[in-house]
């Protein structure tokens, strides 16, 4: 391949078997590079190696990406969700009550608000 630079723009558009064959090339010049510079390559051989490398984990980006939007549509309204797709927060925000457990009232409740209501007071005005 001996492109240098991969742009991520390029890489959205282009479907999965083209960013796995893209990848497998960019491991395989990836490795003759380090045999090249361990044979006693240029300083520029090592230049080359940070941008490979630098593409290599781009398309691992792109295509874990995509991998895990996959996964999100597929548990889209399920009732259970994996771990790693949820949303972080914080621990205390994760175990805080959801909103239908918080407004739920017990039944003795209901009846003691029913029987014994707010009592209202009516105040006279100073004019």
């Amino acid at each position: 391949m001996s492109s240098g630079k991969v742009k991520t723009g390029q890489l959205w558009s282009k479907n999965k078997a083209d960013l796995a064959k893209q990848l497998s090339e960019l491991k395989t010049e990836l490795g003759q590079l380090r045999v090249q510079k361990i044979a006693g390559g240029s300083a520029s051989k090592l230049t080359k190696i940070h941008d490979l490398r630098k593409s290599i984990a781009k398309v691992l980006t792109v295509i874990n990406a995509n991998q895990r939007a996959q996964l999100r549509l597929f548990y889209k309204g399920k009732k259970y969700i994996p771990l790693d797709l949820r949303p972080k927060q914080t621990r205390a925000i994760r175990r805080r009550l959801s909103k239908h457990e918080s407004s739920q009232v017990l039944e003795k409740t209901k009846k003691r608000a029913t029987h014994f209501p707010q009592r209202k007071y009516a105040i006279k005005a100073e004019a």
